[in-house]
Protein backbone atom coordinates (compact mmCIF):
# COMPACT_ATOMS: atom_id res chain seq x y z
CA UNK A 1 0.00 0.00 0.00
CA UNK A 2 1.44 3.41 -0.95
CA UNK A 3 2.03 6.25 1.50
CA UNK A 4 -0.70 8.35 -0.06
CA UNK A 5 -3.19 5.51 0.26
CA UNK A 6 -2.32 5.01 3.91
CA UNK A 7 -2.69 8.72 4.57
CA UNK A 8 -6.11 8.92 2.97
CA UNK A 9 -7.40 6.03 5.06
CA UNK A 10 -6.34 7.55 8.39
CA UNK A 11 -6.88 11.30 7.96
CA UNK A 12 -10.01 13.28 7.15
CA UNK A 13 -10.12 14.75 3.66
CA UNK A 14 -8.92 18.34 3.26
CA UNK A 15 -11.52 19.48 0.79
CA UNK A 16 -15.28 19.57 1.37
CA UNK A 17 -17.10 16.32 0.82
CA UNK A 18 -20.64 15.92 -0.39
CA UNK A 19 -21.71 15.45 3.24
CA UNK A 20 -20.09 18.74 4.18
CA UNK A 21 -21.94 20.45 1.35
CA UNK A 22 -25.18 19.15 2.83
CA UNK A 23 -24.18 20.27 6.32
CA UNK A 24 -23.35 23.85 5.41
CA UNK A 25 -26.85 24.98 6.21
CA UNK A 26 -27.04 23.05 9.46
CA UNK A 27 -26.27 24.99 12.66
CA UNK A 28 -24.50 22.04 14.33
CA UNK A 29 -22.58 21.11 11.19
CA UNK A 30 -22.93 17.42 12.04
CA UNK A 31 -19.77 17.79 14.13
CA UNK A 32 -20.82 15.36 16.83
CA UNK A 33 -20.50 11.73 15.77
CA UNK A 34 -18.98 8.48 16.92
CA UNK A 35 -15.22 8.03 16.44
CA UNK A 36 -14.36 5.75 13.52
CA UNK A 37 -12.82 3.12 15.81
CA UNK A 38 -15.99 2.78 17.93
CA UNK A 39 -18.55 0.16 16.95
CA UNK A 40 -21.95 1.80 16.73
CA UNK A 41 -24.92 0.68 18.79
CA UNK A 42 -28.43 1.87 19.38
CA UNK A 43 -27.50 3.28 22.79
CA UNK A 44 -24.47 5.15 21.50
CA UNK A 45 -26.39 6.50 18.52
CA UNK A 46 -29.05 7.85 20.86
CA UNK A 47 -26.36 9.50 22.97
CA UNK A 48 -24.97 11.18 19.85
CA UNK A 49 -28.42 12.61 19.22
CA UNK A 50 -28.70 13.77 22.83
CA UNK A 51 -25.24 15.37 22.66
CA UNK A 52 -26.24 17.21 19.48
CA UNK A 53 -29.35 18.55 21.21
CA UNK A 54 -27.21 19.89 24.06
CA UNK A 55 -24.77 21.40 21.58
CA UNK A 56 -27.59 23.24 19.84
CA UNK A 57 -28.80 24.53 23.22
CA UNK A 58 -25.39 26.18 23.81
CA UNK A 59 -26.58 29.17 21.75
CA UNK A 60 -29.97 30.74 21.12
CA UNK A 61 -31.98 29.85 18.02
CA UNK A 62 -31.47 33.35 16.62
CA UNK A 63 -27.70 33.08 17.09
CA UNK A 64 -27.60 29.67 15.43
CA UNK A 65 -29.63 30.95 12.48
CA UNK A 66 -27.28 33.92 12.13
CA UNK A 67 -24.21 31.66 12.26
CA UNK A 68 -25.75 29.37 9.62
CA UNK A 69 -26.31 32.36 7.32
CA UNK A 70 -22.73 33.53 7.93
CA UNK A 71 -21.38 30.15 6.87
CA UNK A 72 -23.65 29.96 3.83
CA UNK A 73 -22.53 33.42 2.69
CA UNK A 74 -18.84 32.61 3.16
CA UNK A 75 -19.02 29.24 1.37
CA UNK A 76 -20.87 30.87 -1.54
CA UNK A 77 -18.17 33.54 -1.70
CA UNK A 78 -15.49 30.83 -1.75
CA UNK A 79 -17.16 29.03 -4.65
CA UNK A 80 -17.41 32.27 -6.61
CA UNK A 81 -13.69 32.90 -6.05
CA UNK A 82 -12.73 29.35 -7.03
CA UNK A 83 -11.51 28.28 -3.61
CA UNK A 84 -12.69 26.00 -0.80
CA UNK A 85 -13.88 26.96 2.71
CA UNK A 86 -12.12 24.02 4.35
CA UNK A 87 -9.61 23.94 5.93
CA UNK A 88 -9.62 27.55 7.23
CA UNK A 89 -7.19 29.85 5.43
CA UNK A 90 -6.44 33.13 7.31
CA UNK A 91 -5.30 34.68 4.02
CA UNK A 92 -8.62 33.92 2.28
CA UNK A 93 -10.67 35.04 5.28
CA UNK A 94 -8.72 38.32 5.32
CA UNK A 95 -9.62 38.81 1.65
CA UNK A 96 -13.25 37.93 2.41
CA UNK A 97 -13.41 40.56 5.17
CA UNK A 98 -11.88 43.15 2.87
CA UNK A 99 -14.43 42.31 0.16
CA UNK A 100 -17.52 42.59 2.36
CA UNK A 101 -16.17 45.79 4.00
CA UNK A 102 -15.42 47.56 0.73
CA UNK A 103 -18.67 46.66 -0.98
CA UNK A 104 -16.77 45.95 -4.19
CA UNK A 105 -19.15 43.14 -5.12
CA UNK A 106 -22.86 43.30 -5.99
CA UNK A 107 -23.84 43.53 -2.31
CA UNK A 108 -23.52 46.76 -0.29
CA UNK A 109 -20.68 47.13 2.21
CA UNK A 110 -21.36 45.62 5.63
CA UNK A 111 -21.09 47.58 8.85
CA UNK A 112 -18.18 46.97 11.20
CA UNK A 113 -20.45 45.35 13.80
CA UNK A 114 -21.87 42.97 11.18
CA UNK A 115 -18.38 42.05 9.97
CA UNK A 116 -17.28 41.38 13.55
CA UNK A 117 -20.33 39.19 14.10
CA UNK A 118 -19.77 37.39 10.80
CA UNK A 119 -16.19 36.56 11.82
CA UNK A 120 -17.53 35.12 15.09
CA UNK A 121 -19.95 33.04 13.03
CA UNK A 122 -17.13 31.66 10.90
CA UNK A 123 -15.06 30.82 14.00
CA UNK A 124 -18.04 28.99 15.51
CA UNK A 125 -18.75 27.06 12.31
CA UNK A 126 -15.12 26.03 11.95
CA UNK A 127 -15.10 24.81 15.55
CA UNK A 128 -18.14 22.63 14.86
CA UNK A 129 -16.20 21.05 12.00
CA UNK A 130 -13.14 20.32 14.10
CA UNK A 131 -11.01 23.27 12.98
CA UNK A 132 -9.65 26.28 14.87
CA UNK A 133 -9.80 29.74 13.37
CA UNK A 134 -7.09 31.98 14.84
CA UNK A 135 -8.62 35.45 14.83
CA UNK A 136 -5.27 36.87 16.02
CA UNK A 137 -3.51 35.70 12.86
CA UNK A 138 -2.02 38.76 11.19
CA UNK A 139 -3.88 38.16 7.92
CA UNK A 140 -7.17 38.48 9.82
CA UNK A 141 -6.32 40.79 12.73
CA UNK A 142 -4.59 43.51 10.70
CA UNK A 143 -7.32 43.60 8.04
CA UNK A 144 -10.03 43.77 10.72
CA UNK A 145 -8.15 46.53 12.58
CA UNK A 146 -7.90 48.53 9.36
CA UNK A 147 -11.61 48.06 8.65
CA UNK A 148 -12.49 49.32 12.13
CA UNK A 149 -10.16 52.30 11.85
CA UNK A 150 -11.51 53.34 8.45
CA UNK A 151 -15.18 52.45 8.67
CA UNK A 152 -16.12 52.34 12.36
CA UNK A 153 -18.92 54.67 13.42
CA UNK A 154 -20.52 55.37 16.81
CA UNK A 155 -23.19 52.75 17.54
CA UNK A 156 -26.69 53.67 16.38
CA UNK A 157 -28.85 53.38 19.46
CA UNK A 158 -32.58 52.92 19.41
CA UNK A 159 -34.69 55.61 21.02
CA UNK A 160 -35.76 54.99 24.59
CA UNK A 161 -39.48 54.66 25.31
CA UNK A 162 -40.00 56.82 28.39
CA UNK A 163 -42.79 56.65 30.97
CA UNK A 164 -45.06 59.14 29.23
CA UNK A 165 -44.49 57.30 25.93
CA UNK A 166 -45.48 53.89 27.23
CA UNK A 167 -48.63 55.35 28.80
CA UNK A 168 -49.59 56.93 25.48
CA UNK A 169 -48.87 53.68 23.64
CA UNK A 170 -51.04 51.45 25.84
CA UNK A 171 -53.82 54.06 25.66
CA UNK A 172 -54.13 53.35 21.92
CA UNK A 173 -54.97 49.68 22.52
CA UNK A 174 -58.57 48.42 22.64
CA UNK A 175 -59.94 46.35 25.50
CA UNK A 176 -60.71 43.26 23.47
CA UNK A 177 -58.71 40.06 23.98
CA UNK A 178 -55.95 41.10 21.59
CA UNK A 179 -55.69 44.50 23.22
CA UNK A 180 -55.43 42.95 26.69
CA UNK A 181 -52.58 40.74 25.47
CA UNK A 182 -50.66 43.55 23.80
CA UNK A 183 -51.12 45.85 26.81
CA UNK A 184 -49.63 43.16 29.06
CA UNK A 185 -46.71 42.67 26.64
CA UNK A 186 -45.82 46.37 26.57
CA UNK A 187 -46.18 47.01 30.30
CA UNK A 188 -44.44 43.81 31.35
CA UNK A 189 -41.62 44.33 28.86
CA UNK A 190 -41.14 47.92 30.00
CA UNK A 191 -41.32 47.34 33.77
CA UNK A 192 -39.13 44.23 33.54
CA UNK A 193 -36.63 45.65 31.05
CA UNK A 194 -37.14 42.45 29.09
CA UNK A 195 -35.80 41.43 25.72
CA UNK A 196 -38.53 40.64 23.23
CA UNK A 197 -37.37 36.99 23.11
CA UNK A 198 -37.71 36.81 26.90
CA UNK A 199 -41.26 38.14 26.77
CA UNK A 200 -42.59 35.58 24.31
CA UNK A 201 -40.64 32.64 25.80
CA UNK A 202 -42.45 32.84 29.15
CA UNK A 203 -44.63 29.94 30.31
CA UNK A 204 -47.23 29.98 33.06
CA UNK A 205 -45.41 27.35 35.11
CA UNK A 206 -41.96 25.82 35.21
CA UNK A 207 -41.39 23.16 32.52
CA UNK A 208 -44.78 23.61 30.88
CA UNK A 209 -43.24 23.30 27.40
CA UNK A 210 -39.88 22.08 26.06
CA UNK A 211 -39.11 25.47 24.44
CA UNK A 212 -39.83 27.45 27.62
CA UNK A 213 -37.49 30.31 28.43
CA UNK A 214 -38.86 30.93 31.91
CA UNK A 215 -42.02 31.12 33.97
CA UNK A 216 -44.07 33.50 36.11
CA UNK A 217 -45.26 33.58 39.71
CA UNK A 218 -47.94 36.14 40.60
CA UNK A 219 -47.86 37.27 44.22
CA UNK A 220 -49.60 39.86 46.35
CA UNK A 221 -46.94 42.52 45.84
CA UNK A 222 -46.11 41.75 42.23
CA UNK A 223 -44.88 39.13 39.77
CA UNK A 224 -41.63 37.19 39.85
CA UNK A 225 -40.25 36.11 36.49
CA UNK A 226 -37.62 33.39 36.33
CA UNK A 227 -35.77 33.74 33.03
CA UNK A 228 -33.21 31.64 31.21
CA UNK A 229 -31.37 34.58 29.70
CA UNK A 230 -28.10 35.15 27.82
CA UNK A 231 -26.14 35.43 31.05
CA UNK A 232 -27.84 32.44 32.68
CA UNK A 233 -30.85 32.07 34.95
CA UNK A 234 -32.04 35.23 36.66
CA UNK A 235 -35.09 36.45 38.56
CA UNK A 236 -36.88 39.65 37.62
CA UNK A 237 -39.18 41.29 40.15
CA UNK A 238 -42.04 43.36 38.76
CA UNK A 239 -43.91 45.25 41.45
CA UNK A 240 -47.49 46.37 41.18
CA UNK A 241 -48.10 49.85 39.78
CA UNK A 242 -49.81 52.83 41.37
CA UNK A 243 -53.06 52.19 39.47
CA UNK A 244 -54.64 49.31 37.59
CA UNK A 245 -54.66 51.12 34.24
CA UNK A 246 -50.86 51.16 34.09
CA UNK A 247 -49.96 48.21 36.33
CA UNK A 248 -48.07 45.49 34.43
CA UNK A 249 -49.06 42.79 36.91
CA UNK A 250 -52.76 43.71 36.69
CA UNK A 251 -52.50 43.72 32.88
CA UNK A 252 -50.93 40.25 32.99
CA UNK A 253 -53.67 38.96 35.31
CA UNK A 254 -56.41 40.38 33.05
CA UNK A 255 -54.92 38.73 29.97
CA UNK A 256 -54.49 35.33 31.61
CA UNK A 257 -58.01 35.46 33.08
CA UNK A 258 -59.96 36.45 29.97
CA UNK A 259 -57.81 34.33 27.63
CA UNK A 260 -58.34 31.35 29.97
CA UNK A 261 -54.62 30.55 30.02
CA UNK A 262 -53.48 28.40 32.93
CA UNK A 263 -50.84 26.25 31.23
CA UNK A 264 -48.19 26.59 28.54
CA UNK A 265 -47.05 29.79 26.82
CA UNK A 266 -48.16 33.05 28.43
CA UNK A 267 -48.41 35.07 25.22
CA UNK A 268 -50.16 33.33 22.34
CA UNK A 269 -52.02 34.30 19.21
CA UNK A 270 -55.73 35.00 19.01
CA UNK A 271 -58.46 34.05 16.58
CA UNK A 272 -59.21 36.36 13.66
CA UNK A 273 -62.23 37.79 15.42
CA UNK A 274 -60.06 38.42 18.50
CA UNK A 275 -62.38 36.51 20.81
CA UNK A 276 -60.38 33.34 21.51
CA UNK A 277 -56.79 32.63 22.45
CA UNK A 278 -54.91 29.97 20.51
CA UNK A 279 -52.24 27.61 21.83
CA UNK A 280 -49.52 28.91 19.51
CA UNK A 281 -46.73 30.92 21.14
CA UNK A 282 -46.14 34.37 19.67
CA UNK A 283 -43.01 35.06 17.68
CA UNK A 284 -40.68 37.73 19.07
CA UNK A 285 -41.22 39.74 15.88
CA UNK A 286 -44.74 40.45 17.15
CA UNK A 287 -43.23 42.54 19.97
CA UNK A 288 -41.20 44.64 17.52
CA UNK A 289 -44.23 45.19 15.28
CA UNK A 290 -46.39 46.05 18.28
CA UNK A 291 -43.93 48.69 19.48
CA UNK A 292 -43.65 50.32 16.08
CA UNK A 293 -47.43 50.32 15.52
CA UNK A 294 -48.28 51.84 18.89
CA UNK A 295 -45.49 54.42 18.58
CA UNK A 296 -47.13 55.64 15.38
CA UNK A 297 -50.66 55.48 16.81
CA UNK A 298 -49.61 57.42 19.92
CA UNK A 299 -47.97 60.16 17.85
CA UNK A 300 -44.55 59.80 19.49
CA UNK A 301 -41.91 61.94 17.73
CA UNK A 302 -44.61 63.07 15.34
CA UNK A 303 -42.36 65.88 14.05
CA UNK A 304 -40.38 63.24 12.12
CA UNK A 305 -41.39 61.43 8.92
CA UNK A 306 -43.02 58.05 9.49
CA UNK A 307 -40.08 56.02 8.19
CA UNK A 308 -37.66 57.79 10.53
CA UNK A 309 -39.97 57.24 13.48
CA UNK A 310 -40.23 53.53 12.69
CA UNK A 311 -36.45 53.23 12.45
CA UNK A 312 -35.96 54.90 15.85
CA UNK A 313 -37.86 52.33 17.91
CA UNK A 314 -37.49 48.58 18.41
CA UNK A 315 -37.71 45.94 21.13
CA UNK A 316 -34.59 47.42 22.75
CA UNK A 317 -36.51 50.66 23.27
CA UNK A 318 -38.36 49.05 26.19
CA UNK A 319 -35.10 48.11 27.96
CA UNK A 320 -33.57 51.49 27.24
CA UNK A 321 -36.72 53.16 28.54
CA UNK A 322 -36.54 51.43 31.90
CA UNK A 323 -32.82 52.19 32.23
CA UNK A 324 -33.40 55.85 31.36
CA UNK A 325 -36.56 56.46 33.40
CA UNK A 326 -36.08 54.54 36.66
CA UNK A 327 -34.72 57.02 39.21
CA UNK A 328 -33.06 54.43 41.41
CA UNK A 329 -29.55 53.30 42.18
CA UNK A 330 -27.85 52.05 39.02
CA UNK A 331 -27.14 48.63 40.52
CA UNK A 332 -30.87 47.88 40.71
CA UNK A 333 -31.29 48.70 37.02
CA UNK A 334 -28.26 46.54 36.20
CA UNK A 335 -29.80 43.59 38.08
CA UNK A 336 -33.19 44.03 36.42
CA UNK A 337 -31.67 44.11 32.93
CA UNK A 338 -29.40 41.15 33.70
CA UNK A 339 -26.21 42.94 32.71
CA UNK A 340 -22.85 41.59 33.82
CA UNK A 341 -21.34 45.08 34.13
CA UNK A 342 -22.48 48.58 35.02
CA UNK A 343 -20.86 49.82 31.81
CA UNK A 344 -23.30 47.79 29.73
CA UNK A 345 -26.22 49.22 31.72
CA UNK A 346 -24.99 52.75 31.05
CA UNK A 347 -25.18 52.10 27.32
CA UNK A 348 -28.92 51.68 27.74
CA UNK A 349 -29.35 54.94 29.61
CA UNK A 350 -30.35 57.63 27.13
CA UNK A 351 -29.48 61.11 28.47
CA UNK A 352 -30.28 60.18 32.08
CA UNK A 353 -26.83 60.87 33.50
CA UNK A 354 -25.62 63.55 31.13
CA UNK A 355 -24.24 66.52 33.07
CA UNK A 356 -25.78 65.29 36.31
CA UNK A 357 -22.29 65.39 37.77
CA UNK A 358 -20.41 68.52 36.62
CA UNK A 359 -16.74 67.63 36.86
CA UNK A 360 -15.78 71.05 35.41
CA UNK A 361 -17.16 72.84 38.46
CA UNK A 362 -15.93 70.12 40.77
CA UNK A 363 -12.44 70.79 39.41
CA UNK A 364 -12.73 74.46 40.36
CA UNK A 365 -13.59 76.02 36.99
Amino acid sequence: MSENTKKSSSEPPIGPSSNEDNERGRPDGGALSLPSFVVGSGTLDRLVGTARDYARAAASDNTLKAYAKDWAHFTRWCRMKGTEPLPPSPEMIGLYLADVASGSGPSPALSVSTIDRRLSGLAWNYAQRGFTLDRKNRHIATVLAGIKRKHARPPVQKEAILAEDILAMVATLPFDLRGLRDRAILLLGYAGGLRRSEIVSLDVHKDDTPESGGWIEIMEKGALLTLNAKTGWREVEIGRGSKDQTCPVHALEQWLHFAKIDFGPVFVGTSRDGKRASETRLNDKHVARLIKRTVLDAGIRSELPEQERLALFSGHSLRAGLASSAEVDERYVQKQLGHASAEMTRRYQRRRDRFRVNLTRAAGL
